[in-house]
């Protein structure tokens, strides 16, 4: 029998209060054109700075989330914090969905989990893109192990923006409007696919399609990423109204990037 209901599991760091905005948005606009119907249960991991250490720390706790999650018996999990897996070494987002998916099993209630670091490199292999450009809000140190982190993983970043907000709440009482003039002001004259926010917290949903239409090319975030791949682990067709090229339907059946059809890397 077919399920017309889900729930979606969100770890989520303490400071963070975007990804309990944007991603329920998303699947709310799925629900203006599909039948499926979700509720969300989140569990949060403490960080107030986002410095390296910090974020070391706060992935050490995601375990204890997975594990409250799957009490809860959620069908997927998302992992809320892409600079947190990307500062842990090339390839640790297959290492993490991995241990946290896990966590579930292990509690009886297995569940795929999807890390947001993980669905913008899917997001990527999608949209078949070779060359990007990317806003993070990160200090730039943090910034450039994202870029070298999706070089790692096979693609060419050509300029980019470290806007260097440190405290996490200050990222997300980032004007998401600001975004459309700093999109501007990159040299994306290569690039194939514009990746607007390279962070989930630092919201941009609202100026994702602005941008696109400005630059006549597709236009990404990392919340629309793991929206498109959590509901592709779900095995639901991803698509989400007003969401960009990524949730527009054309690419609603993609395969889900498991775990499992990613390389690990040492």
């Amino acid at each position: 029998m077919t399920k017309s209901s889900y729930r979606i599991g969100q770890i989520v760091p303490s400071s963070n209060v975007t990804m309990e905005t944007e991603i329920p948005a998303l699947f709310r606009a799925r629900e203006t054109v599909a039948p499926e119907r979700f509720t969300f249960h989140s569990s949060r991991m403490r960080m107030q700075e986002v410095t390296k250490e910090q974020l070391e720390a706060m992935d050490a706790d995601s375990t204890r989330c997975a594990a409250e999650l799957s009490d809860a018996r959620v069908d997927v999990l998302g992992y809320a914090c892409l600079v947190a897996i990307m500062s842990m070494g090339h390839g640790y987002h297959c290492a993490s969905e991995a241990k946290l998916s896990a966590v579930t099993a292990d509690n009886g209630a297995p569940a795929p989990v999807v890390t947001s670091a993980g669905a913008l490199v899917a997001a990527l292999e999608v949209l078949g893109a070779k060359k990007i450009a990317l806003i993070a809000p990160y200090m730039r140190p943090l910034t450039k192990l994202v870029v070298d982190y999706i070089e790692d993983q096979g693609f060419e970043v050509g300029d980019y923006t470290a806007l260097e907000i440190p405290n996490n709440l200050d990222v997300a009482a980032h004007d998401p409007r600001n975004l459309v003039g700093i999109a501007k002001g990159l040299d994306h004259s290569e690039a194939d696919v514009v990746v607007l926010s390279a962070c989930v917290q630092m919201p941009s949903l609202q100026s994702i399609e602005i941008v696109e239409d400005t630059l006549g090319k597709p236009v990404i975030s990392a919340a629309v990423s793991t929206a498109h791949q959590l509901m592709r682990a779900l095995d639901l067709p991803a698509v989400a109204p007003g969401a960009g090229t990524l949730l527009s339907g054309r690419y609603a059946d993609t395969p889900y990037r498991s775990i499992d059809s990613h390389i690990l890397h040492s």
